[in-house]
């Protein structure tokens, strides 16, 4: 028994994501749910009248719309218990929603909600959006896919909004409005509805009613997973509300934004930006989480959330983004089941425009062959064509890489030879262009990437075209193994 208590903790204390968010996009229906799911995205500070807390727990408590002498039964006192058993890891557990916190308050407040549905993604996630469970919900939130894109929540090679605890919270708050309106203003069964679909809940509702039962939360017979999501719900709220008569000393998180979103012109690399701000990567993947690659995606515009101390730093004559900089190009080496359609769906661009930068005049594709793809057919991406030498008599790679500056080796690397490969008369060899091959260092970058639920190497290695060795080499591993939430470096060939 004590075994079985003790496994039980852990699973609270580390990660409630074990509760599924199994909804079915058959429950729900684009036009039911469409008046809910508008892509508006509260950032400016709300308006506080008569402010007097000192914290946002302050806050919470006393901007409760629902009264706080909650039902304790024998299961929501086991989850106290289970919490009260070590105060400081409970301390540290509710700190970890110190970067978001503030902004779901704004968000149920702008939608007239009650704001202690703050203390939700305590259950769902630990408020981390790194967060994905066994069934594949993802994020603070624990969104599935299909729910998810209901409420615009998208998917791209890169980008995930289900991670990003921005768009993901405005999407979640937009949910428990229609839930809560669907089960006429009862917190709880809209919370048993979340965790296990209204549809699911409708028909214990139904079926108590045919047996002229009461139809509230405690009433309905439900699976042992929702029948425990109410309870420990409870239990965060009696800890939080009550936490001086438990002896809890909440952590400080103020009652004020501690994030800002800023734009930055262009396409951004996660890593330049955390050296420029003296901020460690993890933290930059922590606030931007819907970026599951090396940098924001290939658009006109990045949109970031950064700690707001820093903001000052993008104010200064030494911000390198005042001007855009564009990481438009990468190479990719072909691979089997590659293909020009496939190629241009995964990096956001069109077949014509890869066969135009690669002077390709079929789209018959050689495995092992490199490939310049520019990321994604914005205005930024311009043509930038390739300089060429028409090989002729005499020529060999050591003459030709003196006359254009080039080492030998790269130039072998560009045009897929070795380089004691016989130069043929009229052969054309890619010689680059000074604005993509200023150098190839600048071809051979570094970059941070945060491990998904579900990654291994070799899925990794696909989503980069790197292999395996090189990503053990470079992070001097000893064997395979990954954790959801670890930064791995990748040595990319990018442009």
């Amino acid at each position: 028994m004590e075994r079985q208590f003790l496994i039980i903790v852990s699973l609270i204390l580390i990660s409630s994501c074990q509760l599924d968010q199994s909804i079915s996009v058959d429950e729900l229906s684009t036009e039911s749910v469409a008046i809910y799911a508008d892509d508006e995205n509260v950032i400016n500070e709300i308006e506080v009248d008569n402010f007097v807390a000192s914290n946002i727990w302050e806050y919470i408590i006393e901007k409760s719309s629902l009264e706080t002498n909650e039902e304790i039964d024998s299961q929501t006192l086991f989850y106290m218990n289970t919490h009260l058993r070590d105060i400081e890891a409970f301390n540290e557990y509710l700190n970890k929603s110190y970067y978001f916190i503030y902004y779901v308050v704004q968000e149920l407040e702008a939608a007239n909600l009650p704001v202690e549905l703050a203390l939700v993604p305590f259950i769902e996630s630990n408020y981390d959006p790194f967060s994905i469970s066994s069934s594949g919900a993802v994020g603070l939130w624990q969104f599935m896919p299909k729910t998810g894109r209901l409420f615009n929540l998208d998917k791209s090679w890169w980008t995930e909004d289900r991670h990003d605890p921005f768009r993901s919270t405005h999407a979640a708050i937009g949910y428990f409005k229609y839930l809560l309106e669907r089960f006429d203003q009862d917190i709880y069964l809209a919370l048993a509805a979340y965790n296990a679909g209204p549809t699911y809940l409708d028909r214990q509702i139904r079926k108590n009613k045919r047996r002229g039962l009461q139809t509230n939360f405690w009433s309905l017979n439900l699976s042992n997973q929702t029948s425990n999501y109410v309870p420990k719900y409870i239990a965060m709220k009696e800890l939080v509300f009550n936490s001086e008569k438990y002896g809890i000393i909440l952590p400080d998180i103020p009652v004020k934004p501690v994030v800002k979103k800023i734009q930055i012109p262009g396409q951004v690399e996660i890593m330049v930006l955390s050296e420029y701000l003296d901020i460690k990567p993890e933290l930059v993947y922590k606030l931007n989480a819907g970026y599951t690659k090396w940098a924001s995606a290939p658009t006109d515009e990045s949109i970031f959330y950064i700690p707001i101390e820093k903001d000052y730093l993008l104010d200064s004559e030494d911000n390198p983004f005042d001007n855009e900089s564009n990481i438009n190009w990468i190479s990719h080496v072909i691979e089997r089941g590659d293909s020009l359609w496939k190629l241009a769906i995964k990096y956001d661009t069109e077949v014509g425009i890869i066969k135009q930068i690669n002077y390709m005049n079929s789209e018959v594709l050689s495995i092992g062959k490199t490939l310049l793809i520019p990321l994604s057919k914005t205005k930024t991406n311009n043509f930038i064509p390739y300089e060429m030498h028409i090989v002729s008599e005499g020529d060999t790679l050591w003459e030709i890489g003196i006359k254009y500056n080039i080492d030998v080796n790269d130039l072998a690397k560009m045009n897929s030879l070795n380089k004691s490969s016989y130069l043929q008369l009229g052969q054309q060899l890619t010689i680059g262009n000074k604005n993509i091959y200023r150098n190839m260092d600048s071809k051979k970058r570094t970059i941070l990437y945060s491990v998904k639920q579900g990654d291994n190497l070799y899925k990794i290695s696909d989503l980069f075209d790197v292999s395996i060795k090189s990503i053990k080499d470079i992070n001097n591993f000893k064997n395979s193994d990954l954790m959801p939430g670890q930064i791995i470096k990748i040595g990319i060939s990018a442009f």
